[in-house]
């Protein structure tokens, strides 16, 4: 879903793993060291994807939805069972250097520097491997070190960098020889609600400034709602959704919340409405759906006096949860 020219085009694309299936029980156990069976499991099924140049991408879905292996597999980092992707006219898997110094892979759960050696050390191996010019090296590293307030900790070894100041040496190494395309994995977990926020507005200046092509899968919302406008929804493998953040709720949303407040002393009965969410009389939020809001407004006003009336959407987390657990229901089936 993109009107620029695609930089990422992905068709068809599937990845199986060859999975042990374990039994139960010594006997079994014993019995499975001579005989083993093992089943398919899709990680992802067969997908179709554009993402055009400069556009900041969120993947959402579930654990083991698929959004990690997508980024793998794009990254090359494995190989696919079926299906084709380019991403810059690159086949990923083919692993030319050319590509590797075209785009960076970011892990929130795995580290890309030298745990007893200083962040710098390992910048001054990444400037070798991707053949970054001393000038460039150092305008960039710079850079990067003044927008995330990092520079005074360049000689400190990382094993003794907080979480935070950690992800933020990582994401500077990612960056370091400029690429063109970013897959970001989940690059703000653990992390407290201010290095969270702190890591947000450094890619949210620096994709706008360098128009560079950003896939992100995060668990956070926050990350989510603060830098992206194109949402990208992986559940079982297969894209459910593909468009803007808003328009998630428009698609699966079935429910409104609406809040009533009374005057004092009035206290009607609502439960045969919809589903009370909280009673603090004389206000009553209450869950309906959607398409019944019109007839219950009307029944309440006309049966009690009301002070105030407020309709809104589910929370979008509440949206997106529920959408995962239909899917993962549908498919247990």
């Amino acid at each position: 879903m993109t009107n620029s020219e695609p930089i990422i085009q992905v068709r068809g694309l599937t990845k199986s793993y060859r999975v042990y299936k374990k039994r139960e029980g010594l006997g079994e156990s014993i019995r499975g060291l001579f005989k083993r069976e093992y089943k398919e499991v899709q990680a992802v099924k067969g997908i179709d994807l554009d993402v055009g140049q400069g556009e900041f991408v969120a993947f959402l879905g579930p654990n083991g939805a698929g959004k990690t292996t997508t980024l793998k597999l794009l990254s090359g980092v494995i190989n696919p069972t079926d299906g084709t992707a380019t991403v810059m006219g690159h086949v990923p898997w083919k692993r030319e250097n050319e590509y590797r110094r075209r785009f960076a892979l970011v892990m929130g759960q795995k580290n890309q520097l030298w745990w007893d050696l200083p962040a710098k050390e390992s910048y001054r191996l990444h400037q070798q491997i991707y053949g970054v010019p001393a000038d460039q090296f150092d305008k960039t590293l710079d850079e990067l070190t003044s927008l995330l307030d990092v520079a005074k900790l360049l000689d400190q070894p990382v094993r003794e960098l907080s979480l935070g100041e950690r992800m933020k040496m990582e994401l500077i190494a990612a960056m370091l020889h400029s690429p063109d395309v970013l897959f970001l994995d989940e690059p703000t977990i653990g992390l407290d609600v201010i290095a969270q926020h702190n890591i947000q507005e450094f890619l949210k200046y620096y994709q706008e400034k360098r128009k560079i092509t950003i896939l992100l899968t995060s668990h956070y919302m926050k990350d989510i709602a603060a830098l992206c406008k194109r949402v990208v929804i992986i559940a079982g493998g297969r894209i459910e959704y593909d468009g803007s953040l808003s328009g998630i709720i428009d698609k699966f949303s079935s429910h409104k919340i609406i809040t009533l407040q009374f005057p004092e002393g009035n206290q009607p009965s609502l439960s045969h409405h919809g589903e009370v969410l909280e009673e603090t009389w004389p206000m009553v939020k209450l869950r309906i759906h959607r398409t019944e809001v019109p007839r219950i407004l009307s029944t309440v006003l006309q049966q009690n006096p009301v002070e105030d009336i407020s309709v809104e959407d589910l929370p979008l987390e509440d949206v997106i949860a529920e959408l995962f657990r239909e899917t993962s229901q549908s498919q247990a089936k």
